[in-house]
């Protein structure tokens, strides 16, 4: 950009001032002001413009390595589930006059429990009781729950025998 010292400016506006004459200099600086302002606006956003056109190419760019790359790895992993499937295909070969005799035995049990199972089942318990513990708040468990202590006499005849106290009823 133009670099303006103050003694060049100085020069510029004495000239113009010489030039013009004292009634049009401020309506010239005025619209020289507006028209400058103008300039930098229009420049401004082109450049806003410009760097928004070169991220955007850098954000298609990165998504398409991404695509490419998730296509890649999607094609591992069902190189790798056909390979494992080929394998247990291999290696799992069943007898067929085995299975119907054992099903047929009659001392043959089902396999037992293992205990991850029941540890699973223990640890869903668990979590629906804390799910229904913590669903009330406590200020309404408190609120719900039989009075013990009352601050009358004449509720604590109200109560049943079982919940006064021994030495109540006089």
């Amino acid at each position: 950009m133009l670099d303006f010292a103050l003694s060049k400016m100085a020069v510029i506006g004495v000239v113009s001032l010489v030039v013009l004459g004292p009634e049009r200099l401020p309506r010239v600086a005025r619209t020289s002001g507006a028209l400058l302002g103008r300039a930098q606006r229009y420049i401004a956003s082109v450049r806003e413009e410009v760097t928004r056109e070169i991220e955007l190419a850098e954000i298609k760019q990165a998504a398409q390595e991404v695509a490419s790359s998730a296509r890649l790895l999607e094609s591992s992993i069902r190189e790798g589930v056909a390979g494992i499937e080929a394998d247990t295909n291999v290696h799992t070969v069943v007898k067929p006059e085995i299975l119907p005799s054992a099903v047929a035995t009659p001392g043959w049990e089902p396999p037992p429990v293992r205990n991850d199972e029941v540890i699973a089942q223990t640890l869903a318990r668990r979590r629906r009781w804390r799910s229904r513990q913590v669903a009330l708040p406590q200020w309404y468990k408190r609120a719900s729950t039989p009075r013990r202590k009352v601050a009358s006499d004449a509720a604590r005849a109200a109560l049943s025998p079982a919940m006064a106290a021994p030495g109540d009823f006089a």
